[in-house]
């Protein structure tokens, strides 16, 4: 099952909560602030983020600032605890499935989440549409 975890304010999680009911595909959605993350939810983000905490951490967060927080000194259970405590610093929204996980909303990143047999099938599809032109050579081409 692939979880969202979105804020109510977020434009960008509302574009991903659309493009997953327009492409029937079922989702269980986490509001990160009515709540709170489990320790095992964050480290498997944290576990499948590409770049750790770069990835999923806004390091232009108020709380990071105020407070002056280096993410890249802190531990693993520090940043745990940190994101536990302050989940604001989160980019949004954070896709996960079995496999993957994506934080934001990238129209050509998200059809990774399209289930792999009907992705097979759209290409199918695509390969079998007839070209809308003719190519042509030489002085036999119309072309104003």
């Amino acid at each position: 099952m692939i979880k969202i975890y979105t804020s109510p304010s977020c434009s960008s999680c509302r574009k991903v909560k659309q493009w997953f009911d327009e492409q029937q595909i079922p989702y269980e959605e986490h509001n990160i602030f009515s709540a709170a993350l489990t320790e095992e939810e964050l480290k498997e983000i944290l576990y499948k983020s590409e770049n750790g905490t770069e990835d999923i951490i806004s390091t232009r967060s108020k709380v990071i600032k105020e407070k002056d927080i280096d993410i890249n000194s802190l531990t693993m259970s520090e940043v745990v605890k940190f994101i536990k405590e302050n989940p604001s610093v989160l980019k949004r929204p954070i896709m996960v499935d079995t496999h993957r996980i994506q934080v934001g909303y990238n129209s050509e990143e998200i059809m990774t989440f399209i289930p792999r047999e009907r992705r097979a099938q759209m290409e199918e599809e695509l390969m079998a549409k007839p070209a809308d032109f003719e190519a042509c050579e030489g002085d036999d081409c119309d072309i104003e």
